[in-house]
């Protein structure tokens, strides 16, 4: 764990400030769902909760079958990081954080097809040069919790709307699965 020289007192109340430059630095933001556990240590550790995380062994599944189907590289991601992919070497994407243009798209609940080669492309995924082809957020009980996102294999890949139609699908089943646990 990494020391950031802060301290924080804890209210009356019990509350404690994360200072601004740790919630910039983690995407954390007012109504960010956090997990409060201890270590054997003693330490209170706050992490950020995902629940698409929690269903990390299902995306998987999920993305394999995907890829297979669709034919695209496919990757599935939680508000900050790729959780599950396939048709792509999976050491290159998990855990990679999300760009800051996937955030935004998804904070606007918006999805993203790319039916012709001259489209603009965003690039989901720091650190890794493949744009999104098909991107569709995750959404349970009006919340956005992630994205199933297709990446192109090429300059002039596009999907169809058969495509389109399983990425649609495969985030409304993960919103779903989410709003049933």
């Amino acid at each position: 764990m990494k020391a950031t020289g802060i301290v924080r007192r804890i209210d009356d109340l019990g509350r404690v400030v994360i200072p601004k430059e740790i919630r910039r630095t983690m995407r954390i933001r007012e109504g960010t769902p956090l997990e409060i556990y201890t270590s054997v240590d003693g330490e209170v550790i706050f992490r950020k909760y995902s629940p698409v995380g929690e269903m990390s062994g299902s995306a998987d599944q999920y993305a394999d079958v995907l890829f297979k189907v669709g034919g695209y590289p496919t990757v599935i991601c939680d508000r900050d990081h790729v959780i599950a992919a396939s048709g792509i070497q999976k050491k290159e994407v998990l855990e990679r954080r999300v760009s800051s243009s996937l955030e935004d798209l998804i904070e606007q609940r918006k999805s993203l097809y790319h039916r012709t080669a001259d489209e603009e492309k965003i690039n989901p995924i720091e650190g890794v040069n493949k744009f999104a082809i098909a991107c569709a957020p995750i959404l349970a009980e009006g919340d956005v919790n992630g994205a199933v996102i297709m990446l192109a294999k090429d300059d002039n890949s596009t999907v169809d709307d058969r495509q389109s139609a399983l990425v649609e699908a495969a985030a409304m089943y993960f919103g779903k699965q989410m709003e049933q646990a």
